[in-house]
């Protein structure tokens, strides 16, 4: 599918061998640059699909963060998903050393908000406490 080497490394790592349906389906879309909207049964690889064109497109367009900014922002309707998202990110990623984070509700802001401060290849939110960090700033 034409994916960044340390992306394949990664999923030879983590035991991918064969993309999915959906993968196969969304990853060429989203690595051209287009919106996806995808919907496949759970266990399908979905996090997989547009997780690493993401990651192909930022490790082929590298730029260091900018403080308090973020250069991909992934919502996530609920803290357990986005945690999921967000380790998923780092899994696939782990080879191209990109700032990950992950923000949702009932946990101080402290080190989220150093986390947004720094700057982020990618920021993975739930909305409730994104829209707190929009408002505090």
């Amino acid at each position: 599918m034409g994916l960044n080497k340390a992306l394949l490394q990664a999923l030879a790592s983590t035991g991918y061998t064969t993309p999915t349906p959906i993968q196969e389906k969304a990853i060429p879309d989203v690595m051209a640059g287009k919106d996806l909207l995808g919907i496949a049964q759970t266990g399908t690889g979905k996090t997989a699909a547009f997780a690493l064109p993401i990651l192909h497109r930022l490790a082929e367009n590298r730029t260091p963060p900018v403080p308090r900014t973020t250069r991909v922002l992934v919502l996530s309707p609920t803290r357990e998903l986005a945690t999921q998202i967000g380790d998923s990110f780092k899994a696939y990623g782990a080879h191209l050393g990109f700032r990950v984070a992950v923000i949702f509700g009932g946990v101080k802001y402290g080190g989220q908000e150093r986390a947004l401060q720094q700057g982020l290849d990618i920021l993975v939110a739930a909305p409730g406490r994104l829209l707190d960090h929009i408002q505090q700033k």
